[in-house]
């Protein structure tokens, strides 16, 4: 039963973060979000601040910040709720989904479970054929991504 739901919270993660990937092609602008949106809006520092309810400086020194990738995620939203704008948050995957994500390190793993099992039997004058091996590895690398066990991540 656990096995079922951690499958489902992953495809219902997988789905929410392939809408997000379309922002990975979105470049960040140099001068940062803040600043663009600002300036393209023909917002002074002054009126934007006004609206924030901040200090001139404050504004310069948020829009510094985040250029920096320092700025927090409170103040963030802080600034798109004065711009009335919504920040929009999250991961994408660089594997494409947390299920390759999980694919890929089932077989790296698989691989050195088998390849380790492989030397102790080559060194018993057991050895198997790399085509026996890489059987091994792939059935291996569907058990653990099946299991998704805590030590797939060591």
């Amino acid at each position: 039963m656990k096995t079922l739901n951690k499958k489902l919270i992953i495809r219902q993660l997988d789905k929410k973060m392939e809408k997000l990937s379309v922002l990975d092609e979105s470049i960040i602008p140099s001068n940062g979000w803040i600043k663009t949106i600002r300036t393209a809006l023909n917002m002074t520092l002054v009126q934007f601040a006004k609206r924030l309810g901040k200090t001139s400086p404050t504004v310069k020194e948020l829009e510094d910040r985040e250029a920096n990738k320092t700025i927090t995620l409170k103040k963030l939203m802080e600034v798109g709720e004065a711009l009335d704008l919504k920040l929009v948050y999250g991961f994408i995957p660089k594997e494409g989904s947390l299920e390759k994500m999980i694919e890929k390190r089932a077989m790296e793993l698989a691989e050195k479970i088998v390849r380790k099992t492989s030397h102790n039997m080559a060194l018993e004058d057991q050895q198997n054929s790399e085509e026996r091996l890489q059987q091994a590895i792939k059935e291996r690398a569907l058990i653990i991504k099946e299991q998704t066990p805590k030590y797939l991540w060591d």
